[in-house]
């Protein structure tokens, strides 16, 4: 009988070849980015963006594979400035077939890298001395410094599909000898897919405890809905924050917050917090609910949200959970509007639709005579010379006219705008 490895079954499952890498298709298909970065042979520095579980790690050595180049890595939480430069050094003395081909620095967690760690790899980058392959959970616009993603391409990896997660799944059970020995029957995987939140890793380990939880004396064993929402339920760790339920409790803290519940917040942000999570991931968050959720419903949300973040960052806790928990009260407990959610995101569904539609003449700006003498400008009404500061000129390209992206939400606030626009507007945008 197959003996179990001391290898977690999510590493025994990784990809060997990009043939085998699953999910991703925006960039790994063949029309995909990471596919014409092959064809070309050139391979760039990067950040790769993404949820846990979606192929970062696995991506960079396929990439490094790929290409034919050394591969090193660090994790940005146990790695310091020293680390890098050691490893830059090295790179820098790599080569072969007589010609250098600079290898891939591979960082993973590169958020979690202070401002002095970043720039540390620069000059590195800037010279070609390595190719730098940085993975995150985090937006990298708030978390890597402006010098060096000007210098990165930033590919954005998605949560695995059910189709995706189905596959790996499968593969997990035609390759891996330990796994087939087990004597796990399948029966129903949606509850383990549900569970896994489009994280391969995660499906992987959860299918591993199921295989170390049962005794032998039970097998074969069928696994359906039921038995793995209770064998797994049984094991779930109450937080990871590297991970495992980390969008778990972030996605209930913020649903508590959209459903103006204080106390659930409040909870859900404990539970955060005590489990050693980053105060600035949560103020973060609340920043993007402020708008997202709460809009002109109550404008002060998003100013106390941007008070908050810039509070935590430079108090830091454990003084941050006081100034955490007057934002998140606060933002449970105000009216909720997401117009102005809906409002842009019709707005860019429009712009795909319709492409790059021409600016109106009177709406151009005419610096220099050659555009003057092609009326641009002309007819322009200057509104603050109109009653009431109001001129009721078309704003839009002539074949949307009257298309209506904004319509705002029913609540105290946005009913004052809407009868302003109404009074404004008239008819034209159904306000």
């Amino acid at each position: 009988m197959y003996t179990y490895s001391e290898t977690p079954l999510a590493e025994r499952m990784r990809p060997r070849h990009l043939s085998e890498f699953v999910g991703q298709d925006h960039l790994t298909g063949p029309d995909g980015a990471i596919s014409r970065l092959l064809q070309s042979g050139v391979l760039p520095s990067m950040i790769l963006w993404g949820p846990p579980g979606v192929g970062k790690t696995t991506l960079a050595r396929l990439l490094a594979n790929e290409f034919g180049r050394n591969f090193f890595t660090l994790n940005a939480i146990h790695s310091g400035v020293k680390d890098v430069r050691e490893i830059i050094d090295k790179s820098a003395q790599s080569g072969f077939m007589g010609e250098f081909k600079k290898p891939v620095l591979f960082i993973d967690e590169i958020h979690r890298f202070n401002k002095s760690q970043q720039d540390s790899l620069l000059n590195a980058v800037e010279k070609g001395i390595v190719c730098l392959i940085g993975a995150t959970t985090e937006n990298p616009s708030f978390e890597i410094i402006q010098a060096l993603l000007s210098r990165c391409q930033v590919f954005v990896l998605r949560s695995l599909e059910k189709a995706d997660l189905m596959r790996v799944l499968t593969n997990a059970f035609e390759k891996d000898e330990w796994l087939k020995s087990q004597q796990l029957i399948i029966e129903e995987s949606d509850a383990l897919i549900a569970l896994s939140g489009g994280d391969a890793r995660k499906l992987l380990n959860y299918l591993e405890i199921l295989a170390g939880s049962i005794s032998k004396s039970q097998r074969p064993t069928i696994i359906n809905n039921q038995t793995a929402t209770d064998w797994l339920q049984r094991s779930f760790p109450a937080y990871d924050k590297d991970g495992e339920m980390h969008y778990d409790i972030i996605s209930a803290f913020i649903k508590s917050l959209r459903g103006s519940d204080p106390n659930a917040a409040i909870y859900w942000m404990a539970r955060m917090l005590e489990g050693g999570e980053d105060p600035k991931f949560i103020a973060r968050r609340m920043l993007i609910l402020a708008s997202e959720d709460i809009g002109n419903a109550n404008p002060n949300a998003l100013v106390l949200a941007q008070a908050c973040f810039s509070s935590v960052s430079v108090i830091g806790m454990p003084e941050a959970r006081i100034i955490l928990s007057q934002t998140a009260t606060y933002l449970a407990s105000s009216p909720k509007s997401n117009a102005s959610y809906l409002a842009i995101d019709k707005a860019i569904q429009l712009v795909k639709n319709t492409g790059n539609l021409p600016v109106p003449l009177h709406l151009r700006n005419a610096p220099t005579a050659l555009m003057k003498s092609l009326n641009y400008g002309t007819g322009y009404i200057y509104d603050h010379d109109c009653d009431a500061h109001f001129s009721g000129q078309e704003f839009l390209p002539d074949t949307i006219s009257g298309t209506s992206f904004y319509q705002p939400g029913n609540n105290p606030r946005e009913n004052e705008l809407r009868d302003f626009l109404a009074n404004r507007w008239k008819e034209k945008y159904g306000f």
